[in-house]
């Protein structure tokens, strides 16, 4: 019982901070553009044309 006590309060801290993280993420506009980040990776524009051969 006396263990109730003590992880009862810890998971709702530990929820509650990442509760704050996802609201935090939401706010930072982290999700706006998801289809970039994936095409992004497939663009080589960072390499002239004499590195590529």
């Amino acid at each position: 019982m006396t263990n109730l006590l003590i992880l009862i309060p810890v998971a709702l801290f530990l929820g509650g901070l990442g509760l704050a993280a996802f609201m935090w993420s939401l706010k930072a506009k982290q999700y706006e553009d998801l289809d970039g980040a994936a095409n992004r990776i497939l663009l080589d524009d960072d390499l002239d044309d004499d590195e590529r051969s």
